[in-house]
């Protein structure tokens, strides 16, 4: 069970049913499946945007579902200190727990539902670890890593934190109160999320019940693009299947339909969970290698040499 929930979602702000006879449906333009690998010093992801193209996923560049994993005593795993230059990160915990610090003092705590928001911009240094008390005594483990493209005018901007503390998203239900919707960043039917983005996007977790559906505006200008974090359900009006790992890009339009199917696996018996996301294209040309993201092979080369040169930043004396 995600860690952000209501005991009574019928108390929860409601977002209106799309007119039907006024929208365009998005429908199922490409369906992949993540596969398995692992990341930093060997904790288990899917990388959920394995096979899509560029141009499909732009604003984005990455995305890993972190677990979900329910680790033993001294098995949990983090990454070591490394940079970043160009593009922002998205850490959303859905359960258990994270910490992060990095070299422009930004830091802590990330658990049960919050997120971390940082701007790379020129450059920095971070680290993200599992707690001593979760290495100590193991525990669950699940959530995702986003990266977020900055256009070339923001590329070089200064780095900045945020914290998005569990308590601050935003919860809406539908109107027949079977989906639970969490707007992290953006807006959704008017209703705006705390993540502060330099590039217009929207992120929302939803869940929703076994045989519930949900249709919602999407704005026209953003992309789409929706994964199953756990459950089994559709997608689109017509009804694509989409299950566990698995990654549908939509067509244009602006309205998404996603329903969940009545029978569940016991462990996911609350529904379908899917983050969906999709932001307003860049279309400039992206250069990456390893943690930058640029326009550029030159300006790839010069970020290298930047931080073989400790120009993006330093180890804090009191690092983790």
């Amino acid at each position: 069970m995600p860690a952000v929930t209501v005991e009574d979602i019928l108390v929860l702000p409601t977002i209106d049913r799309p007119d039907p006879t006024t929208t365009r449906p998005r429908q199922v333009k490409q369906r992949t499946t993540a596969p398995s690998g692992f990341e930093g010093e060997g904790f288990p992801v899917r990388r959920a945007f394995a096979g899509v193209t560029t141009a499909d996923l732009d604003p984005f560049i990455h995305m890993d579902q972190m677990g979900e994993v329910e680790y033993g005593p001294g098995e949990p795993k983090g990454t070591p200190w490394h940079p970043h230059r160009g593009f922002e990160t998205v850490t959303y915990m859905i359960d258990g727990v994270f910490q992060h610090q990095d070299s422009i003092g930004g830091g802590g705590v990330i658990k049960d539902g919050a997120t971390q928001w940082m701007t790379a911009g020129r450059g920095i240094l971070h680290i993200e670890r599992p707690t001593e008390a979760l290495i100590a005594a193991g525990g669950l483990f699940h959530g995702i890593q986003l990266w977020v493209n900055l256009p070339a005018a923001q590329k070089m901007v200064s780095p900045r934190y945020q914290d998005i503390e569990a308590a601050a998203v935003t919860l809406l239900a539908s109107p027949d109160g079977g989906t639970l919707l969490r707007v992290i960043a953006g807006d959704l039917a008017g209703h705006d999320g705390p993540g502060i983005t330099h590039t217009p996007i929207s992120l929302v977790h939803a869940t929703v019940a076994p045989g519930a559906t949900v249709t919602i505006p999407w704005d026209s200008s953003y992309n789409c693009l929706v994964y199953a974090l756990s459950g089994t359900g559709t997608v689109g009006e017509d009804r694509a299947p989409i299950t566990t790992g698995q990654l549908c890009v939509m067509t244009d339009g602006d309205t998404l339909t996603v329903a969940a199917s009545e029978q569940q696996d016991a462990r996911h018996a609350a529904g379908l969970d899917v983050l969906i996301l999709g932001g307003r294209p860049i279309r400039e040309p992206v250069a990456t290698y390893g943690p930058f993201v640029m326009n550029t092979k030159d300006e790839l080369r010069q970020a290298f040499d930047d931080y073989e040169a400790g120009k993006l930043g330093t180890i804090p004396a009191d690092h983790i």
